[in-house]
């Protein structure tokens, strides 16, 4: 590349990790904020799903627009609509108008813009990433989302003890200022790039009709639509160990809050560590075989955490479980940032993203519904084993071997 990647990737990381810790921080708050005002389990709710749903109805036309458009002004005016409304919200609240439509506003309106960014910075990092460095970088990032998501609540909690909501909102929009500044003024793309994904738009308004290339653009490229298939049976499977944790540990070892918090400190510690891991190794010569491993690891340790007996063994299974997750998110992803076209990798991480958020909205139903029914032991015994089987489709499948040799 005609510039110094490793040094505009870091800038680049740098700004994003500064608008995401603003970004969680506020999130936290606002969602301690309205539990401790309304203790309401459907205000709660009702937070969740206009801070969720949002994203799934806009990830499709995101894609469009991260293939369109210049996906460092599409980055950048979505943390400046995030941290505008920041602002706003701000301003009522240190006016003394505090109520739950403000909050859930603002809750949309970031839903809404994470929706329109996150496409754009997976399309964005092969820009200014060697093809045969994705898999760390990609690692590094799950790294730092994995210590921001880590500390976020930490800090929020600290700030919000002596600190007013107000306060953290200023916050949000402070960060998010940086990272624009950042990325507006410091992070370059190299002019080959630059020249050679600019695509020619026909039909500028026909969203619809690029949707359906994107789709298109799926359907026919076997490699595509494996991986993303293999990754959403995985997403749905991984539900229970994912968000289910807390109801295995308060049936298994009790309902004390210390326990709830330290089986999500072991989880995410572990994901950063194996995020550090995959970032300097950069896994098997196979980045197939590296999900692989990833998977083989994850079934085997949630099989074993449904037999464990002691609380501090449990968190180690957890820490590992978290572990063994980044070795297999960052392949992935590096696999389709490597092999997608440039002028279909928005709509690709679009639909990428659509399905995660559907395969965990259709994974809580089924489970949680089932964790009721049946012991959610044998619901972690039955996930893990299935999880393991995963691994045969990855390792045999001969168009995700030709994929991994044509890169």
């Amino acid at each position: 590349m005609e510039i110094k990647w490793k040094k505009n990737t870091a800038l680049f990381l740098t700004g994003q990790a500064l608008s995401f810790f603003g970004t969680m921080i506020v999130q936290f708050a606002i969602l301690w904020h309205i539990t401790l005002k309304s203790q309401s389990g459907t205000i709660m709710a009702l937070f969740i799903v206009v801070g969720f749903l949002p994203i799934l109805f806009i990830a499709p036309f995101a894609g469009v627009w991260a293939d369109r458009y210049n996906k460092k002004n599409i980055i950048n005016l979505a943390d400046g609509l995030i941290s505008f409304f920041s602002l706003v919200v701000a301003i009522f609240l240190f006016s003394g108008i505090d109520n739950y439509g403000i909050l859930l506003v603002c809750a949309f309106v970031r839903s809404v813009g994470q929706g329109v960014q996150s496409p754009a910075v997976k399309a964005f990092i092969p820009q200014i990433v060697p093809k045969e460095h994705l898999t760390k970088i990609n690692g590094f990032q799950g790294s730092i989302h994995s210590f921001v998501t880590l500390t976020s609540p930490m800090l929020g909690g600290a700030l919000m003890t002596f600190a007013p909501l107000e306060a953290l909102f200023f916050l949000d929009v402070v960060t998010a200022i940086i990272a624009i500044f950042i990325l507006f003024f410091f992070v370059k793309v190299p002019q080959k790039e630059e020249t050679e994904l600019k695509v020619p738009v026909q039909n500028s308004t026909n969203y619809f009709s690029e949707l359906k290339e994107g789709l298109k653009y799926i359907k026919n490229h076997g490699f595509v639509i494996r991986i993303v298939f293999i990754s959403a049976i995985y997403i749905f499977l991984f539900v229970p160990a994912g968000l289910l944790k807390p109801l295995q540990v308060t049936r298994n070892f009790g309902a004390d809050v210390w326990r709830l918090t330290a089986i999500e400190i072991a989880f995410s510690v572990g994901i950063l560590a194996g995020g550090v891991l995959i970032g300097i190794w950069g896994g098997l010569k196979k980045r197939i075989h590296t999900m692989a491993l990833s998977f083989a690891m994850c079934g085997l340790l949630i099989i074993g955490s449904g037999f464990v007996q002691s609380f501090w063994l449990y968190l180690a299974v957890l820490f590992f479980i978290g572990f063994s997750t980044p070795l297999g998110d960052a392949p992935f992803n590096s696999l389709l940032q490597s092999t997608v076209e440039p002028s279909f990798m928005g709509r690709v991480f679009s639909v990428v993203m659509t399905v995660i958020s559907v395969m965990n909205i259709l994974g809580m139903l089924f489970f949680g519904l089932a964790a009721d029914i049946v012991s959610i032991n044998i619901l972690f015994l039955a996930t893990g084993f299935l999880i393991l089987l995963l691994c045969i489709p990855l390792i045999t499948s001969k168009t995700l071997r030709e994929a991994e040799e044509t890169k």
